[in-house]
């Protein structure tokens, strides 16, 4: 049977990677200079010159996987692993490394060093899981893992970009209702046409005439673009500087965090990648994951590279192996040339957004398609932490805006909002949606030893402060790790587990 390197379908699937890519890259350019003080030389000359290593190695290899997945199935429809950076990772470095050590040292270099030794840690530990993440993926109920996964998807993906398509939905709207209309019926458009590319045309043209005619709805970017090589360095001066002083190191409450959370997200996004058909090893995608991210810090970028939630999306779209060639091929191409700034002064990036909104809102659906009729419940009850992580992030961003602080608000809201239980439930929230998830499913199995064993795996992450631990500071919610962190969780998750213990008893003695 032949294999194609690219098919039709590829197309949309490398503008829905493609444009998740760029939401990264303008991240980077922008929050780096705001919150970091990263000046824009070492943004366009040693930070996306190290991005554009660490995609391409990855989309290269992830593209030769589904090859031979090809090859070994027999199958032509396989799909490529999405990846590119990892956006938790990514603002959690900005603002709580990378931040904090350049508010108080002034000193931006230093700050991207201690960016670069979180990447590489969160490299090992990724590469690390690529040893032990198929033992973990077999032993967790797939509802589990693809609730926790639903639950980023029907919030920060979906709601987030859903809100910004409505607030501009003279050059948003129309993209995004044609994303849905060919994606959701399987039309073919007109002279064959790609949804995505169609859309994005759409959205980019209504953008340029309204700014013809003198509506304030585009603004291109005022920043120059001068067209340059920009080679990737290494950077293994800058990482031993960091290594032998402090500054890097104490942010390990965060970095060990992060690092679990992308192989867990690994983990639930190759469980998403199987529930649409396409069942990758695990050790050798979470090696190929762990490889980009240690790149990464070796060549400048002290951003981690994760397999990106979607996979199903870009199934549905049609997409192959190819998508992977082309993204990480043009996205290094434009890190390479600084051709970020050129792109964003002729394309909005809300004409892009509906692309976006497909992907979030697929992934939320497979959750509940593909588990068994009963453990939806389950899988309903798992993005509870995710609503709650969510809504954390509009509460302090509300705030934030108003001029005030969590800290100084907290004490006001008494029983209104009850906003130290949305801290606790959205601390280590993709952690406890899998663990709360796995609990039920057990529970609805009458497997209650199982369930015991996954209570006492929630008393063990509170009591260090992986789930549900928080220390609230002038300077907002900071991560709490240590021994008894949470210690009323982990008494409370303990105490439920003799309980399913008493039930497992109960039920044995039953039987026999």
């Amino acid at each position: 049977m032949k294999h194609r390197w690219f098919v039709r379908g590829d197309i949309d699937g490398f503008f829905g990677l493609f444009i998740d890519n760029l939401l990264q890259l303008m991240v980077i350019a922008v929050l780096g200079r705001q919150v970091s003080g990263l000046p824009p030389e070492l943004i366009t000359g040693r930070i996306l010159p190290g991005a554009a290593v660490s995609i391409l190695i990855g989309n290269l290899l992830y593209a030769w996987q589904a090859r031979r997945l090809m090859r070994e199935s027999g199958r032509t429809d396989v799909t490529a692993l999405p990846y590119g950076i990892n956006t938790p990772s990514l603002l959690a470095f900005l603002f709580l490394i990378m931040g904090p050590v350049y508010q108080e040292t002034g000193n931006p270099t230093l700050a991207w060093q201690a960016g670069l030794l979180a990447c590489l840690l969160s490299g090992i530990m990724e590469t690390a899981g690529a040893f032990v993440g198929d033992r973990v993926r077999r032993h967790t109920p797939r509802a589990a893992l693809l609730s926790a996964l639903a639950g980023v998807a029907i919030t920060f993906i979906a709601m987030g970009f859903t809100f910004q398509i409505f607030a501009t939905p003279a050059i948003a709207l129309l993209p995004m209702l044609m994303i849905l209309i060919s994606y959701g019926s399987h039309a073919r458009l007109p002279l064959g046409m790609p949804g995505g590319l169609a859309a994005v045309l759409v959205g980019t043209g209504l953008a340029w005439i309204l700014r013809a005619a003198g509506l304030p709805y585009f603004q291109p970017s005022a920043e120059p673009y001068r067209l340059a090589l920009y080679p990737p360095s290494p950077t293994i001066g800058d990482l031993l500087a960091v290594l032998q002083g402090p500054m890097g190191w104490r942010f390990l409450s965060i970095i060990f965090p992060m690092g679990l959370f992308n192989v867990i997200g690994s983990l639930q996004n190759l469980e998403s990648a199987e529930a649409a058909g396409d069942r990758y090893p695990t050790r050798s995608s979470l090696l190929i994951n762990g490889i980009g991210s240690v790149m990464a810090a070796l060549f400048g970028s002290p951003f981690p590279t994760t397999i990106y939630i979607g996979h199903p999306g870009w199934k549905a779209m049609g997409a192959r192996a190819g998508y992977s060639i082309l993204n990480g091929t043009i996205i290094a191409a434009l890190c390479l040339l600084g051709g970020v700034t050129l792109i964003l002064h002729y394309i909005p990036i809300e004409a892009t957004l509906g692309i976006l909104l497909w992907i979030g809102i697929i992934i939320t659906a497979q959750a509940f398609q593909e588990v068994p009729k009963r453990h939806t419940l389950a899988v309903a009850f798992g993005l509870v932490p995710s609503l709650a992580a969510w809504a954390l992030t509009l509460i302090e961003t509300t705030l934030q805006k108003a001029g005030r602080t969590l800290f100084e608000v907290a004490p006001a809201f008494g029983r209104d909002l009850h906003i130290h239980g949305i801290i606790a439930l959205s601390q280590g929230f993709l952690l406890s949606s899998m663990i709360l998830a796995a609990i039920l499913v057990s529970v609805i199995e009458r497997e209650f030893l199982r369930a015991a064993v996954w209570t006492a795996i929630a008393a063990g992450l509170s009591m260090i402060g992986l789930i549900h631990a928080y220390d609230l500071a002038p300077s907002g919610v900071q991560n709490k790790l240590g021994l008894a962190a949470a210690p009323e969780f982990a008494l409370m998750y303990g105490l439920s587990g003799l309980f399913l213990l008493v039930l497992h008893l109960r039920d044995s003695r039953c039987q026999s």
